[in-house]
């Protein structure tokens, strides 16, 4: 709060704030166009009364939602004043954050930039994702697991690309198993790269988004950046690389282990996977699911969870992971009152 802000002390009379935008800032930049933000925000704080006039806001109600209302002013102008347009989901993002009384800023996760490409700036969103992408810097062998919309693998991505640029590696790698050919692709129609692509596709689709597409093929021809399925990972050693393992709940134990093992000097791994998607064929038990027990304990490997707050996609995609997790929660419950020795 600055000199031109101000709060109510009448003990009888309900609390009030005052808040003035400082230049050279302006109140549309704030409100938003048509005063989507100032709608937003009204939703996510009904007890209050919100009035705009001139440079001035004031809002009046519990004194406990205007001091969020006063922290939250002090984000969405940090995040302005860095030179980034607010969006709606920034806005509410940052009222999330704060309800959740987490140490880091909303200003602090929603500015970090990863990698930059055609005037787009990749970057975390939530304040899971941050954690994710802080986790990478600071461990050789980080894991991610969530739901799909977390950006698991699209953040890795971007970080093995700001890595490479640079130059604190050589070269990405990018893998993941083709299970549903059992990693067996002969039968399948079409070149060997034609048998592959569909499994790899998702891969190629984020590299896009972070290099220029007419640079791709020259970096894959360098074998600077490399998409392969796992199988091809057998039997080599992978120095000065940055490795990231997709779809992870589709290997097996001794797949996940064969592919821990490629790690050479001077790389880094992410291993990304969803342990409510496993496609594996019955009776496999997945190797994402076994390797937190295996490797708890060992320094340097980091487990990260991301759950449907950490969803990015359209805001019905977390409401139906968050669906999905309850069903399959009555569906446990179901299971064990009907096993032998339960409750019938």
């Amino acid at each position: 709060m600055n000199d031109a802000d101000s709060v109510s002390s009448d003990p009888q009379a309900e609390p009030v704030l005052t808040r003035e935008i400082p230049p050279p800032i302006e109140m549309v930049t704030l409100l938003g166009p048509r005063d989507e933000f100032l709608r937003t925000l009204e939703r996510a704080f009904p007890r209050v009364d919100t009035h705009v006039r001139g440079n001035a806001m004031t809002f009046s109600g519990p004194a406990g939602e205007l001091d969020l209302i006063d922290e939250l002013l002090d984000e969405l102008l940090a995040i302005i004043t860095t030179g980034q347009p607010l969006n709606r989901d920034a806005v509410e993002r940052s009222i999330a954050m704060l309800r959740s009384q987490t140490k880091e800023r909303p200003a602090d996760v929603l500015t970090m930039n990863i990698v930059s490409n055609r005037g787009r700036t990749i970057r975390p969103k939530t304040l899971g994702q941050k954690r994710y992408v802080d986790a990478i810097d600071e461990h050789t062998i980080v894991f991610s697991i969530g739901p799909a919309g977390t950006g698991k693998t699209y953040l890795a991505m971007a970080k093995a690309v700001a890595a490479l640029q640079a130059k604190q590696v050589n070269r990405i790698i990018l893998t993941r198993p083709a299970v549903e050919a059992g990693e067996r692709l002969g039968f399948l129609p079409g070149t060997l790269n034609d048998k592959i692509d569909p499994y790899l596709r998702p891969l190629y689709d984020a590299l896009h988004d972070m290099i220029a597409p007419e640079t791709i093929p020259r970096l894959m021809a360098s074998g600077t950046i490399e998409v392969a399925p796992l199988a091809y990972m057998r039997g080599r050693t992978l120095n000065d690389a940055f490795i990231i393992l997709d779809e992870a709940q589709n290997t097996s134990g001794e797949q996940m282990k064969m592919f821990l093992t490629r790690l050479g000097f001077g790389s880094k791994m992410v291993v990304t996977g969803d342990v409510t998607q496993i496609d594996l064929p019955g009776g496999t038990r997945s190797g994402l699911n076994e390797v937190r027990r295996i490797l708890e304990g060992v320094e340097d490997v980091h487990f990260t969870e991301l759950t449907s707050v950490d969803v990015v996609r359209h805001r019905l995609v977390s409401e139906i992971v968050d669906a999905y997790a309850r069903n399959d929660a009555r569906v446990r419950r179901r299971r064990k009152h009907t096993e032998p020795g339960g409750h019938r």
